[in-house]
């Protein structure tokens, strides 16, 4: 048995990796604010530490004794550039000092984004090998720190893990999707292009959060990077399957019980524009829409899709259950729930 800190722990990703390192017998605390949803964090015998990540002794107070801790708290959508730094670089640079102040400092896995690395190259899956290159404010404020982490690489064991699109259980953002086909019967494609997607189960991504604790390699030493530094510590999480977007949409029509499902593509300059008022609005009534410009810019930016194999070849990580599988048994939680 481990004893386990998890940040994040009440958000979507969250539930899936403390169910399932309670199912393996961990002790695991949680990480969580006073405004955070907890029940069923609660119901698993889960201790809560109450916190912040962007406050240091917090998360110090949280962090002692702990084995490993899981650094899943982040920031998707914000009304301002700034706020993505404040908690998905502050956060993650609070959670590596906290490890690497203590004297036995736990392994940290930290939860970044394929949106740190940048889109695919042209023609190819993107690897850990290739240099990032984030393309929105979001993407940058993760991989500032990913960088973070870094400096601290030579006081912590620190692995980072990339994943891409994560969807199921509890995810309100690909919910969007699934509202829309059950709806209308569309789907609407960002570009003309059959640009190629990767995807990842919150339960499988949970299994390999666990894999990377226990048995993945660690991000270098500042000064003392191997030949490969950009791939050493860092994992990409994704399925063997990275349909285009028209392939999603039918996928999910499939998965709701419909025939046919209609994809409608849009044209970079309307994704944009789309986007830019999304901006307008969420600031007008001071909250974050799910497009705005910043989410625009990924969506055009071509392919986001990465390869599994080295966290198949380095954690004997492998996802068993069919993409289609996966999205029929979200969209059931969501009907059960009343979402659909």
């Amino acid at each position: 048995m481990s004893r386990v800190l998890v940040t994040g722990a009440s958000g979507f990703i969250g539930p899936h990796l403390v169910e399932a390192l309670v199912a393996r017998g961990d002790e695991v605390t949680a990480l969580v604010r006073k405004t955070s949803q907890t029940d069923g964090l609660e119901s698993l015998g889960v201790a809560l530490a109450r916190g912040d990540v962007t406050d240091l002794e917090s998360l110090r107070a949280a962090a002692a004794g702990k084995s490993t801790v899981y650094h899943l708290a982040g920031l998707t959508r914000a009304l301002r550039a700034r706020q993505f730094y404040e908690v998905n670089e502050q956060g993650i640079r609070n959670a590596a000092q906290t490890c690497a102040d203590r004297p036995d400092p736990p392994v940290l896995v930290v939860v970044s984004s394929l949106a740190a690395a940048g889109p695919s190259p042209c023609g190819r899956l993107r690897t850990e090998s290739d240099p990032p290159g984030p393309v929105s404010h979001y993407g940058r404020s993760k991989r500032a720190g990913e960088k973070a982490a870094e400096e601290f690489a030579d006081r912590a064991p620190i692995t980072v893990v990339r994943p891409p699109i994560v969807f199921g259980e509890g995810d309100t953002a690909t919910l969007q999707m699934f509202k829309a086909v059950a709806r209308s019967r569309m789907h609407l494609v960002p570009g003309y292009a059959p640009h190629r997607f990767s995807m990842i189960h919150a339960a499988d991504l949970a299994r390999l959060l666990i894999l990377a604790a226990e048995r993945g390699s660690r991000l270098p030493p500042p000064g003392r990077e191997d030949e490969d530094p950009n791939a050493s510590g860092y994992y990409f999480a994704a399925c063997d399957e990275h349909p285009t977007y028209y392939q999603l949409g039918r996928m999910i029509g499939k998965a709701l019980g419909r025939r046919r499902t209609l994809t409608i593509p849009f044209g970079t300059p309307v994704v944009r524009l789309v986007g830019a008022v999304g901006d307008l609005v969420g600031r007008a009534k001071g909250r974050q829409v799910v497009l705005n410009l910043d989410k625009a810019r990924e969506a055009t930016a071509g392919s986001w899709a990465c390869s599994p194999e080295k966290a198949r070849d380095e954690l004997g990580f492998a996802v068993q259950v069919p993409l289609s599988d996966r999205l029929r048994q979200s969209a059931e939680w969501y009907r059960e729930q009343g979402w659909l």
